[in-house]
């Protein structure tokens, strides 16, 4: 049984390619303006990983912003679903997923079998996703993989007023001004980001095992924030931003 699973997210388009149950290939390319294009790429290219072809394949669901797009998808399942079922696949022990990506962020409440019990989405505003720490990485002059280790260095508290991006950079360049270290300011930045998520999480309810997935799960200064504010280790799986792909082809395999 071969399954796969598109995951067309704002950013990174991602595809997992599972046999009877366990990863063989996956992919990942940038999403850019044609996502139906984008889709093609990562089947294509996670096929090829994978020495198999097209015609082996029994099964494709697609997940992310782009779903639709995926023309070659025997279906389509939510992002909130297509993440639990990942999750719990890392860690069957998962009840609070947090799912960050570039451009939004979700908090799910599942059962044992990674069925959804509730969840949150936060669509509004960047203030609590990936993008956000971009710009500040930008705004900090720092590369963007450096900006999490950064927070790391620092144990201030420094409350940032503005959660929306335009105004949280105007924020960072006064800080800047008033000779605040960029480790502090970096820490402050990803408490900001982690407040939000924090506050969605807790209106659907926050239980153990909280597992952490999406691209944001590689930032070690958004996992320390986010610990640290709701009191809870956070567990994260091996490459998170596959995570809802891996999902989706799990329920692809089920489906066939």
């Amino acid at each position: 049984m071969i399954s796969v699973g598109v995951d067309v997210g704002n950013k990174f388009t991602k595809a997992v390619v599972l046999k009877d149950g366990q990863v063989i290939s996956k992919s990942i390319v940038l999403s850019g303006f044609d996502q139906k294009q984008s889709a093609n790429e990562a089947y294509d290219q996670a096929i090829k990983e994978a020495g198999i072809s097209k015609n082996d394949v029994n099964y494709v669901l697609a997940t992310g912003a782009g779903k639709k797009e995926v023309d070659f998808a025997n279906d389509v399942v939510s992002e909130v679903g297509a993440g639990a079922r990942g999750a719990v696949y890392f860690f069957p022990s998962g009840r609070t997923i947090i799912d960050v990506g570039a451009e939004d962020g979700r908090a799910s409440k599942c059962d044992q079998n990674g069925k959804i019990v509730d969840f949150a989405v936060n669509e509004k505003c960047a203030a609590g996703a990936g993008s956000f720490s971009e710009s500040m990485a930008r705004a900090l002059e720092v590369p963007l993989e450096e900006i999490g280790p950064l927070a790391l260095q620092s144990n201030n508290v420094i409350y940032m007023n503005a959660q929306c991006t335009v105004f949280a950079e105007s924020e960072v360049v006064s800080l800047i001004h008033a000779k605040t270290s960029k480790a502090d300011i970096s820490k402050a930045v990803h408490d900001a980001i982690a407040a939000r998520i924090i506050s969605m999480a807790r209106r659907v309810g926050v239980e153990k095992d909280l597992v952490m997935i999406g691209g944001v799960g590689n930032n070690v200064g958004f996992l320390k924030a986010l610990g640290d504010g709701l009191e809870i280790e956070v567990l994260v799986p091996d490459k998170p931003e596959y995570v809802c792909a891996i999902g989706a082809a799990l329920i692809a395999a089920e489906r066939n």
